[in-house]
């Protein structure tokens, strides 16, 4: 069944219930009212009857036929020419005496009885009755002071005719409310689901064509308008993983044919192994060894970068002064290097990947380590208000370089004689990318170079306070021995 079908039908049936209570309760109503109009007018003709005016049983429709005398039980009269009221006195005993009006004997029950014979004055009971295969309403009035009650009622068909038009009115209203709502639901769901039969059609044209360079339209600002510009979102950040994959592919490839080439050219020459010096054979080896360092290094980064947008690792609460201090320490071990990490007292907790981030600020320090040659000269790790700085006395960064650094693959003039792959970097980007953030390159006062991160402001945790790690700001000093 179609959401469109279901739209209607939904309507439809909204409509049948809400039509079914308004009628139900209207007829309730219409039928309440016209007992109570009818318990009245007996009320009144009883009372009437009762101070001596009997004539009002003969005064709605005068007599065209049979006498109001001739009740000697034959019921087979013409009820049109009739009297529409009846009225009979229910004597102490029980018994009873007509007293005008159509010739009828109405029934007489436990309450009647008990009213005539010792009922207060002016207490009354109403009931429906059926006398010869008609319908009634009747009223009993009791006398009081041994007088017995008296019993009025009169003809219901009309008001039955009556209450069995409004019905059927009822009827026919909510049939046709029914109708209206289903078409008014169907015309409304076209309305609706038009957009989504058109959103599923383009899912399904990705799904079969691999193509997900679509723009959707997007229309309205409802839910089916923003489930739309999601779509489009999500198509667009599916083209811009596929071709960020297809240009690191491309990439590596570029990157992994260098040492390769270099491999299969030292292969060679292993086959006359016997011809060269022993020198030879030592260089040979050294760069057999070297080269095969660096294309697990290279394999390793591009795993790392691959995965690195992944998301895999679950958010939580992250300290960025501990994770400063974590990687100091591995870089101090892994070179020997001296690190010292100043904690500002802006400093907040975050919202992030504690690995991911330890990832990049190692990342950072493994890059100043390598071009700080300077051994007598610290490595410095800034840590404040989502930002984490690492900054050297290196050589520094040009200009045209600063906003290239970060780029897949890229070496500056001054490192294409230095070991890497380019790749630590773009890392330490997509790091901060994924975490709301940015990254920055630029010198250092005094010589060398600044770079590091930052996390997005949204990411900072509610109700933390700058200055947690208390007062003026903290350094720790990491030396090597």
């Amino acid at each position: 069944m179609s959401l469109r079908t279901r739209f209607a039908l939904a309507f439809a049936l909204v409509a049948v219930v809400v039509a079914g209570l308004v009628g139900f309760l209207s007829y309730r109503a219409a039928s309440d009212r016209t007992t109570d109009e009818i318990d009245r007018s007996l009320r009144a003709t009883a009372a009437a009857v009762a101070a001596g005016q009997p004539e009002v049983l003969e005064s709605v429709v005068a007599p065209r036929g049979r006498g109001h005398g001739d009740h000697d039980g034959d019921h087979d009269r013409d009820h049109d020419d009739a009297q529409p009221l009846v009225g009979q006195l229910v004597n102490p005993d029980g018994t009873t005496r007509f007293l005008g009006g159509r010739p009828e004997t109405l029934p007489v029950s436990a309450t009647d009885r008990a009213l005539a014979a010792s009922g207060v004055a002016g207490a009354t009971a109403s009931r429906d009755v059926r006398v010869d295969g008609e319908d009634y309403r009747q009223l009993t009035t009791a006398l009081g002071g041994g007088r017995g009650a008296l019993q009025v009622a009169t003809d219901a068909e009309e008001s039955d005719r009556v209450l069995a038009g409004t019905a059927s009115r009822i009827l026919w209203v909510t049939a046709v409310v029914v109708v209206v709502a289903a078409a008014a639901g169907w015309l409304l769901a076209r309305r609706i689901t038009r957009r989504l039969v058109r959103l599923a059609g383009i899912a399904e044209e990705v799904s079969a064509s691999g193509v997900v360079e679509r723009e959707v339209p997007v229309h309205g600002r409802d839910e089916v308008g923003r489930l739309s510009a999601s779509f489009t979102t999500m198509l667009g950040r599916l083209a811009a993983a596929r071709e960020s994959q297809d240009r690191l592919v491309q990439d590596a490839a570029h990157e992994l044919r260098t040492p390769l080439t270099s491999l299969r050219t030292n292969a060679r020459v292993l086959r006359r192994l016997d011809e060269l010096s022993p020198e030879a054979r030592a260089r040979l080896i050294d760069d057999v060894e070297g080269e095969t360092r660096e294309l697990s290094k290279l394999v390793d980064e591009l795993v790392e970068l691959a995965l690195s947008r992944q998301g895999d690792e679950a958010d939580g609460p992250v300290d960025l002064s501990t994770v400063a201090e974590r990687a100091a320490e591995r870089v101090r071990r892994r070179t020997g290097r001296r690190v010292e990490v100043v904690v500002g007292d802006d400093d907040v907790p975050v919202r992030g990947r504690p690995r991911a981030l330890d990832r990049a600020v190692t990342n950072l320090l493994e890059n100043a380590a390598k071009f700080d040659e300077g051994r007598s000269e610290r490595l410095e790790v800034r840590v404040g208000r989502g930002r984490i700085a690492v900054a050297d006395r290196g050589p520094g960064i040009a200009p045209r370089d600063a906003e290239r650094v970060f780029d897949r693959f890229y070496r500056a003039d001054a490192a294409r004689g230095l070991p890497g792959s380019g790749l630590g970097l773009a890392i330490v980007r997509d790091v901060a990318e994924g975490h709301d953030g940015t990254v920055f390159a630029e010198a250092r006062e005094g010589g060398g170079a600044c770079v590091g991160l930052t996390v997005g402001e949204d990411r900072f945790l509610p109700g933390s306070e700058p200055g947690h790690v208390g007062g003026s700001p903290t350094a720790t000093s990491m030396g090597g021995t």
